[in-house]
């Protein structure tokens, strides 16, 4: 360690005792590197010339159009939050699975996944969801630990299904495309919506009174009355994903075109429901306009520290600690993910993304892991941060709206089966990585070093001069004509599995 010097290893150390502290961490990290700064100015780490890059790293983060793709997808999911989407499909889904036990809450997962794939937010869908089904659940006998986890987690699912705000900015920190990202976790998200579901398959067959069936007359849609409300339910639900999706993955918008489109879209949507209002725009707008500050100062902080972390050799420092760790490959991740997991309880994803990802990048790097893995991986890890107690902020979402018989207490042990039906997804991510790389489907790869070693045994081209006959060499007074062109090295390309 010593070898890097002591200033990287202090600057983490403030950033912990600050995170501690519970400063908000946009204006810690932007002080943490300004003091580091001007001390390493001091004692000679870099000239004042190094800090002349900062102003530029700033508007490169505003002139950045794939996070313009964040406000969006904020405006879509609250717009489409009191829209009336949420309710038909609940409804009709929860009518459709209300005659089994478990059936409300299937409903809830299978919503949560739909309005996942639509607005990319947490917040829109824990508390749709939360306001429409928690006091159904209550009414008709449902555990309150179960009806608030599954409530909760469901919600959470959003982090994981394309169009997630994370897998947004952990594409733009990793530097991997977005729709590479979005094809990654196609395969952890459905894993992750079938082992909720298993698990409620579980509770509904071993402890049935946990999850009641609705009774008869709660059950009032049948026939064609009830396949009409599903569908109403569900064609504005592929409409919209396929704006949102459906353009990304056939290359015909970049994610933040397709937000666009998506928020026109939650818009009319609003409106064939009538329930578009000036209030509803101004609110949409709002808190948009208060998440998207929240995100920008945060990753201006995290441009600050990491211009100066590096510039006092605080990545080299990084990669030494982490490269260092026993198994290699398998160790750093499990090493990372455990680290990321109590992390989380006491930072949300975007801080997480911002401060720690990039100091990873390198050792992974160094590693040869694939960052679309590494980063498809980080996100369902992240997932947790919404359900830790007592911070996480999809308990605080179900906390506000819940009624006031269900407690703290409830809601807090509710999410603990859930946390470790995401550690499992964690875990099978790590020893499996074909669950992302699969989707990712075959590609060229090109080893940096290999094409360095076949381009230097190219043999330089020859000049024709005019006037020359072309098919002689010409005499250049160093004895004989010039050698036969070599045959084309083998440039080591191999297609990706």
């Amino acid at each position: 360690m010593l070898e890097y010097g002591l200033m990287a290893p202090l600057m983490f150390a403030g950033l912990v005792i600050f995170m501690l502290i519970g400063f908000p961490v946009s204006f810690s990290l932007s002080a943490l590197g300004l003091v580091f700064g001007f001390a390493a100015i001091e004692v000679g780490y870099f000239d004042f010339s190094f800090l002349q890059a900062m102003p530029y790293r700033v508007f490169g983060i505003m002139a950045n159009d794939l996070l313009l793709s964040i406000p969006f997808f904020t405006f879509m999911g609250v717009i489409l939050e009191r829209s009336g989407l949420a309710e038909d499909l609940l409804e009709g889904v929860g009518q459709a699975f209300g005659s089994i036990p478990g059936g409300l809450a299937y409903a809830v997962i299978i919503v949560g996944a739909i309005l996942g794939a639509i607005t990319g937010t947490v917040a829109a869908s824990v508390i749709a969801m939360g306001m429409i089904s928690l006091p159904i659940m209550l009414k008709y006998g449902y555990d309150m630990k179960i009806g608030t986890g599954v409530i909760a987690a469901s919600g959470t699912i959003t982090q994981v299904i394309p169009p997630s705000l994370v897998l947004i900015v952990l594409a733009d920190q990793l530097g991997v495309p977005v729709g590479d990202m979005y094809l990654g976790a196609i395969g952890p998200s459905l894993m992750q919506i079938a082992l909720f579901l298993g698990f409620i398959f579980l509770v509904a067959t071993f402890r049935p009174q946990l999850v009641p069936p609705l009774p008869p007359e709660a059950r009032t849609l049948h026939g064609w009355a009830l396949v009409s409300k599903v569908a109403w339910g569900m064609i504005p639900s592929l409409v919209l994903i396929f704006l949102v999706l459906g353009t990304i993955f056939l290359g015909f918008a970049t994610p933040t075109e397709a937000g666009a489109m998506g928020a026109v879209g939650a818009i009319v949507l609003a409106v064939a429901h009538r329930r578009f209002s000036f209030e509803l725009l101004w609110s949409a707008m709002d808190q948009t306009m208060r998440i998207t500050a929240m995100v920008i100062f945060i990753l201006i902080g995290a441009t600050v520290f990491s211009l100066v972390f590096q510039g006092v050799n605080g990545g080299r420092w990084i990669e030494h600690l982490l490269t260092g760790i026993p198994g290699g490959q398998l160790g750093f991740l499990i090493f990372v993910n455990i680290f990321i997991f109590f992390l989380a309880f006491f930072l949300d994803f975007f801080e997480i993304v911002f401060i720690v990802v990039p100091l990873l990048v390198p050792v992974a790097h160094a590693l040869d892991i694939n960052l679309v893995w590494f980063g498809v991986l980080l996100c369902v890890n992240m997932q947790t941060s919404f359900m830790h107690p007592p911070f996480g902020f999809a308990l605080f979402y179900l906390r506000g709206i819940a009624p006031p018989e269900v407690k703290s207490r409830d809601i807090y042990l509710g999410s603990i089966p859930w946390i470790g039906l995401q550690i499992i997804l964690v875990c099978v991510l790590i020893f499996w990585p074909e669950s992302v790389t699969y989707w990712l489907g075959n590609e060229v790869l090109l080893d940096a070093s290999t094409v360095g070693q076949a381009l230097d045994a190219l043999p330089m081209p020859e000049l024709e001069m005019p006037g020359l006959d072309v098919g002689t060499a010409p005499d250049l007074g160093i004895g004989g004509a010039a050698p036969a062109p070599a045959p084309a090295p083998d440039l080591g390309i191999e297609p990706k599995n």
